[in-house]
């Protein structure tokens, strides 16, 4: 059987032995958790120019909206001009085929009057 003293030595040395494991295994998880926070680091910095990106996007986004809508009320503006232009030159040619039918009546009434009165047949 071992003695006390032996025992002693013998859990002094494990505890010695487990303290030094333990150290290294706090500096190894030290280590990476180093490496992790420089890559982390790195990556808020790719968001960051992200976000600076996307916010120079949303500003563009917003011109060319702004342009856009400029667009459209001059665009707006030039269909109701033709529109208008449409409107007035379909009301001419009704205008003139009315006057047409007008004239094309009297003319047939004058054609009558002109065959009872002289006896005339005009084509």
């Amino acid at each position: 059987m071992k003695s006390k003293k032996s025992q002693n030595i013998t859990l002094s040395g494990i505890e010695k032995l487990l303290g030094r494991q333990t150290t290294v295994i706090l500096t190894a998880v030290d280590e990476r958790l180093g490496k992790m926070d420089e890559r982390l680091g790195k990556m808020d910095e790719r968001l960051g120019k992200m976000d600076e990106r996307l916010g120079e996007m949303d500003e563009r986004l917003g011109k060319m909206d702004e342009r856009l809508g400029k667009m459209e009320i001059r665009i707006n503006q030039k269909i109701e001009r033709l529109a208008t232009t449409l409107d007035k030159f379909l009301k001419r040619l009704t205008d003139m085929e009315d006057e047409f039918e007008i004239m094309k009546n009297d003319i047939n009434r004058m054609k009558k009057v002109i065959r009872e009165k002289l006896g005339i047949e005009l084509a």
